[in-house]
């Protein structure tokens, strides 16, 4: 792997940094991820519903291995964004919760996505 360069400081010669070869000409911006989605658990609960028509309380809370109160805080926050949408019945004498995933929620998941593999290839770039 090639060392970085040294840029001279102006307090003197000793205070080189290094520096990424493309911090000399324009540096690239790096695209701004949604706060809404960028956290493991809302990630997760998005991309299970990417993939499932919808899914209970209990799969969920199994699939991102996660616990009852953690999960419903971030399902939520999720609802309030109007990413996930949540229905509420009883099957037997039981309650039951089941999410699935809106329309909002899967363009926002997608665009999430493509901010990633900007993101991953602006960092891999040489």
């Amino acid at each position: 792997m090639a060392r970085p360069k040294l840029a001279s400081g102006k307090r003197g010669e000793g205070s080189a940094r290094p520096v990424h070869p493309r911090e000399r000409q324009n540096p690239a911006e790096l695209p701004e991820l949604d706060r809404r989605i960028h956290e493991r658990i809302r990630l997760g609960i998005l991309s299970s519903l990417a993939i499932n028509d919808s899914l209970s309380f209990n799969d969920l809370k199994r699939l991102l291995k996660t616990t009852d109160g953690n999960l419903s805080v971030h399902a939520r926050k999720l609802e309030e964004a109007h990413y996930i949408g949540c229905t509420k019945f009883f099957e037997g004498r039981i309650p039951r919760t089941e999410y699935h995933l809106t329309a909002t929620g899967r363009k926002a998941l997608e665009e999430y996505l493509q901010q990633m593999e900007e993101l991953i290839r602006l960092t891999r770039d040489d």
